[in-house]
């Protein structure tokens, strides 16, 4: 296994990854950003909207590309990606990106929503940013997606339908999403997994170290040959070997 592992103080993780998405904006201006929704970007996210507004965080040029959506939640619902993306960074930029492209989970034939936001993923992604589930899922690419998983409509388990109610207060519990694909994750440019807290150690563990399989989505990150892996102490506990 090759990869980048960054294992910092949980206290300076969200300032260091902020600080390095926008060091490559800076470098980059007109990247494509895959990005994530969640507990684990979030503060991230805070930071970059201060560092856009500051000037040293550019968006203006960039694209950003939704990772994921789910099914069954109307319009503007708190919990929805896309909703929850431009409350906690979109939003709060002095100048918004050059193109948003959400996932159209309203669409009444969510495969052709699938469909769209694959033709436009797969005009390239510069990079990935991915959270790790406690069941080992990436987007909503649940337990039994193998590396060439294609961009489409999924069925949560129960974890992931959990975590949306608990964690994100959506009312109803989801039961489908639209995700990018393992396949399409690879075929970025770069990826940037990103994990914090004490909780994700043991899923953390068995995304690195572990063989790969289906049972563990993110083993499958892995194969891409531009993986950094950018984690808090608390997460790094569990690793037989550290940065």
């Amino acid at each position: 296994m090759t990869l980048r592992l960054d294992v910092l103080p949980a206290a300076a993780w969200a300032g260091q990854v902020a600080a390095d998405l926008a060091a490559r904006l800076r470098e980059e201006p007109g990247m494509r950003l895959c990005l994530p929704t969640g507990d684990t970007p979030a503060p991230v996210y805070s930071r970059l909207a201060v560092m856009s507004q500051a000037g040293t965080a550019p968006f203006a040029a960039a694209e950003v590309v939704a990772l994921d959506e789910y099914l069954e939640l109307p319009p503007g619902h708190p919990a929805r990606c896309d909703v929850r993306l431009r409350r906690e960074l979109l939003d709060l930029l002095p100048e918004p990106p050059a193109a948003f492209h959400r996932i159209e989970a309203d669409d009444p034939d969510p495969a052709a929503a699938a469909a769209r936001i694959e033709a436009t993923a797969a005009l390239g992604l510069d990079l990935a940013i991915l959270g790790l589930g406690m069941n080992g899922h990436v987007g909503l690419n649940e337990p039994g997606s193998f590396a060439d998983a294609p961009t489409r409509v999924v069925r949560m388990s129960e974890a992931s339908r959990r975590a949306a109610v608990e964690r994100y207060g959506a009312n109803p519990a989801p039961t489908a999403g639209i995700t990018l694909g393992v396949a399409r994750l690879l075929q970025a440019r770069e990826i940037w997994l990103l994990v914090t807290g004490e909780r994700k150690a043991p899923i953390l563990a068995r995304a690195l170290e572990e063989p790969e399989g289906p049972n563990c989505p993110a083993t499958w990150l892995r194969r891409h040959p531009a993986l950094r892996v950018v984690v808090d102490e608390p997460a790094a506990s569990a690793l037989r070997e550290r940065a």
